[in-house]
């Protein structure tokens, strides 16, 4: 029954970090920054199904049917994934009573997956070098990932407190 309640307490920790991300993001398309579009991460899920990883440009490749759900869908597992991956690096003890140095280094961390990974397989190169403002770029995406880490931790504290 322990593992069962870890990983529901897990899987809306994730969730919950990924909203605040989300909120985040949403109050900086307000100021008038851009922000990456869902749909081209689920356009980008879509071809790796069918066995495409790399291209030169996400924007000009081939439009997925459901894109916009697979990013969203997408954006939220992983969400829960980076929990998951908090929780096995903090411990059992953490969800119990969480700290912040932990999720901002995790949050941080995360980073990785768009600016080595997610990026250059979209056509944005490795650190956003394809980009016009690559330093700008990859600042942007510590900053996103930091506020997701801020979420694990908000998240977090949130369920420890209803299930303490």
């Amino acid at each position: 029954m322990d593992i069962l309640h870890d990983i529901s307490r897990i899987a809306l920790i994730g969730i919950g970090a990924t909203a605040i991300m989300d909120l985040w993001l949403t109050l900086l398309k307000r100021l008038g920054v851009n922000t990456q579009s869902f749909a081209l991460i689920g356009r980008w899920v879509g071809h790796l199904l069918r066995g495409k990883v790399a291209h030169a440009a996400i924007a000009r490749s081939e439009p997925i049917v459901g894109e916009l759900a697979w990013g969203w869908l997408t954006h939220y597992a992983v969400g829960t994934a980076f929990a998951a991956l908090l929780a096995v690096l903090a411990g059992r003890a953490w969800l119990a009573n969480p700290t912040l140095a932990p999720a901002l280094a995790v949050g941080a961390l995360t980073v990785a997956a768009p600016l080595l990974v997610m990026q250059p397989a979209m056509g944005a190169g490795f650190l956003a070098s394809k980009t016009p403002a690559p330093l700008k770029n990859c600042m942007r995406s510590l900053a996103n990932h930091s506020v997701f880490g801020l979420g694990l931790y908000l998240s977090a504290s949130l369920m420890a407190f209803i299930t303490a």
